[in-house]
Parts: structure tokens; C-alpha cells; sequence
């Protein structure tokens, strides 16, 4: 038996086309370490596994390895006691500003003149070729956090998807979504017969977690303790679950259903959901069959470490200060708009009333992001934290409110406060 052959009579020649992987951290600053911790771990497994640099592209804020909160310069962990990643490993492709929707979505279909600076590079894939993209960062109802706006919407991601698989641009795309709400983003949404199999964190309706940092361990997104350079979270849960057992199992053997099965375990703490999220699936089912170095290599399994973590700094607490007073702003607004809007009696439950299972958040899309620009035009930026909010400007669109009636209840709600004083430089919000 040739050498690079598996138990399982599968060789490399069983691979037909070439592995491309678009890696995304959807947010900025140190509070978000974990995010772009996640991303280098999942970038350093492929490149073990044999994808080549110029077939992985990634998306990184790059703010983390400098920062002066980073006891570490010039180095991003993803385990308190594991392998480092250093700014030249992974080679970011597209930093700062340019980690944007726009660019997401023009790498992911090929089109090299759609995109605005960084390295220029693609996913030039042909129809025989396989996909993984991988995003981790904070979401909401029907959207992903990104560094700089607008948000990632679900409807116009699966366009996307939709758009290049009518191309022929691939065989097969494996997706992970590392997410609070993940599951909104296909829910309703995602056809089966795109040759696309989806893993979210959680499902349409719960957070998903961050862990590695007693103290701070499995804290939802919305947490605000304050967090030292050695006290974040370090990676995603699911990330802990899916992207970690990827160095520890052989992918020649690893099946998708094998290793959805074991997240979906651990990802609940063991079935308990205490605390936990529901991994959800979505897409060709089909796919699950296939094993998991066709899309993200294969190399040696290897060992996994201890945790550690130690305490908090009072670096932080000014910059917490500003960010906690316009979460409370946001909190009172949201709700007097939908007092406004449908009363007081009414409001509350509109606002919050969640969907039948398999019917998607919103009917018209291009009208929740009507509501929320109406919103941030006089009530300020929703940042990352306001993203729970979706669903509440979802039902708004599903109760026919128009966008003048909006605008009269924002008004109402939040007189001149808006300033920009929380947008930063390139159209970034402050994403805690």
C-alpha cells in the first residue's frame, strides 16, 4: 500500500480540484481577541494540512499582536498554554479597513476588480474545487459583526453563495459559523442543493460562547468585565469543538457527520445547555459523508493543552464607561421606539416575538436595513452589542411600518443624541 494511502484505501489522488479556505474575523479590538486568535489557529491547521498560502485568504483586523494590552507583542495564542501565531503567520490579506462586507463577498465570488485594496487575492476556483469558510466574531438576528459597516446580512450572503455556485466556481463548500444567533443567518434561507453543507455555533434564537479564561470562561458576547491582556477569552466554544479536534483526530478518517456530532456534544457542556448552545446544520446533508482533509488537509493529529489564565486591568475601565453608557442608551431606545410604534401595552412583545422554526427572520431585507439605518441616524450605532436588537427591526418590517413612522418614533425616542461620537475612522464602530 502506497504510503500516503489511509486506512481506508483513500489517497490523495482521491482529491480532485484544488482546497481554498477564506478565514474572517468579523471584529476589531483586544476585548475581541478570541476572534482573531481563531482565525490564525484555523489558519495554521490548513497550512499543516497541506493548503497553500496563495488558497487561503484572510480577513484580520490586525490590532491584537501589538496592542499594548498584549503581555505577548508580536504574538496571538489561541490556547494559554498552546501554539502561537505570530503577524507573519498567518500573512493577512486584507487588514484595517478592508475587512468589509464589500471584499468578503467579491473575494468569495473571484472578482479581483471588485475588490479595494489589501493582497488582491480570490477565490479563483474552478468547478471541480472545494471551499472552507470559516467566520467567527459576534452576530445577531439575521447578521454578522464586521470591523468596519455595514453588517454582514444573511440575505445577501446567500446570494452570494447562490451566485457562485450558478458560476460552476466549486465542487463543494463546508461552512462554520462561530456566532451568537448563527443559526439566523441560514434559517429559512440556505437551499439544499448548492453542494454547501453549514455548522453554526448556535441556533436562529441563543448566544454561543466564548471559553479558555476562568473568571470569563463561556461569558456571553453581551458580558462587560472588564478583561486584562491575559484574561480574554481565547477562542470561540464551538471553535474549542470543531477547529480544535480538527489537530486532534485524523481528518483521512473524520467524517463531517463524525465531528458534527462530537461539537454538538460538547458545544451543550455534555447535553446539559448549562451553560451551552444548539450547533445547527443547514444545506446538503448529503455532504456529510464526505471525509474532512477534502477540505481542510491532513496532518498528524496532535496533542491538546492545559488552560490557564490570570486577572483584570484598570485599563480598560474608561473606554467600558463610554461603551456601557450607550449600551444603556441603546437598551432604553430600542424599546420606546416600539412603544411609539405599537404602544405600550403591545410594543415589548412585538419587539421581541421570535418566528416559526424554518421560516426566515425577516420578509423583506432590504427593509431591515432601511429600520436600522433610520435608527442609527438618530439614535446612534448599534455596535456589535446592539446586533441583538435585529429581531426587534425585523418585526418592526414584518408589522408594515413605514419608513416615515420610523423615522417619527426615533426621533421621538432619541432627540439629537446621535453625534458620532462612537464612529471611528474608515465607517468603524466600536465593537464591544
Amino acid at each position: 500500500m502506497p504510503a500516503e494511502e489511509t486506512a481506508m484505501g483513500q489517497s490523495e489522488e482521491d482529491v480532485t480540484g484544488t482546497r481554498w479556505a477564506v478565514l474572517v474575523a468579523g471584529s476589531s479590538g483586544y476585548g475581541n481577541y478570541r476572534h482573531q486568535a481563531d482565525v490564525c489557529h484555523a489558519y495554521q491547521i490548513l497550512r499543516r494540512g497541506g493548503l497553500k498560502e496563495e488558497n487561503i485568504v484572510v480577513f484580520m483586523y490586525d490590532d491584537i499582536a501589538h496592542n499594548p494590552l498584549n503581555p505577548r507583542p508580536g504574538i496571538i495564542i489561541n490556547h494559554p498554554q498552546g501554539r502561537t501565531s505570530t503577524p507573519a503567520s498567518p500573512r493577512y490579506d486584507y487588514t484595517g479597513e478592508h475587512v468589509n462586507t464589500r471584499n468578503l463577498y467579491a473575494v468569495l465570488l473571484g472578482n479581483m476588480s471588485a475588490v479595494e485594496g489589501g493582497s488582491g487575492k480570490v477565490i479563483d476556483s474552478k468547478p471541480n474545487d472545494r471551499i472552507f469558510l470559516y467566520y467567527s466574531d459576534h452576530g445577531g438576528p439575521g447578521v454578522l459583526g464586521m470591523p468596519n459597516m455595514p453588517f454582514l446580512y444573511a440575505a445577501e450572503l446567500i446570494e452570494v453563495l447562490k451566485r457562485k455556485h450558478a458560476m460552476g466556481g466549486y465542487g463543494e463548500m463546508v461552512v462554520y459559523v462561530e456566532a451568537c444567533e448563527s443559526g439566523s443567518i441560514f434559517e429559512g434561507l440556505m437551499p439544499e442543493d448548492l453542494n454547501i453543507y453549514v455548522t453554526t455555533a448556535s441556533n436562529a434564537e441563543e448566544s454561543s460562547w466564548g471559553t479558555y479564561c476562568p473568571g470569563w470562561t463561556r461569558r456571553r458576547r453581551r458580558s462587560s468585565s472588564p478583561a486584562s491582556a491575559t484574561s480574554i477569552a481565547s477562542r470561540g466554544w464551538k471553535t474549542g469543538s470543531s477547529i480544535a479536534p480538527s489537530e486532534a483526530h485524523n481528518l483521512k478518517l473524520e467524517t463531517i457527520q463524525k465531528q458534527y456530532e462530537r461539537v454538538k456534544t460538547r458545544t451543550s457542556n455534555y447535553n446539559t445547555y448549562s451553560p451551552g448552545s444548539h450547533v445547527m446544520e443547514y444545506g446538503s446533508k448529503v455532504m456529510k459523508a464526505e471525509k474532512l482533509y477534502r477540505f481542510q488537509g491532513f496532518d498528524p493529529p496532535l496533542r491538546t493543552l492545559p488552560t490557564t489564565c490570570s486577572g483584570a486591568t484598570a485599563a480598560w475601565r474608561p473606554e467600558i464607561t463610554a461603551k456601557m453608557t450607550h449600551r444603556v442608551h441603546l437598551d432604553g431606545t430600542v424599546e420606546l421606539v416600539g412603544k411609539l410604534l405599537f404602544g405600550s401595552d403591545r410594543g415589548p412583545s412585538i419587539l421581541t416575538a421570535v418566528r416559526a422554526s424554518g421560516q426566515a427572520l425577516v420578509d423583506d431585507w432590504a427593509c431591515l436595513k432601511n429600520k436600522v439605518l433610520v435608527f442609527e441616524s438618530h439614535c446612534g450605532p448599534l455596535t456589535q452589542y446592539g446586533m441583538k436588537y435585529m429581531r426587534a427591526f425585523a418585526n418592526i418590517c414584518n408589522e408594515g411600518v413605514s419608513t416615515a413612522a420610523m423615522e417619527e418614533a426615533c426621533r421621538g425616542a432619541c432627540g439629537d443624541y446621535f453625534k458620532g461620537s462612537l464612529v471611528l475612522p474608515g465607517g468603524r464602530y466600536s465593537s464591544w
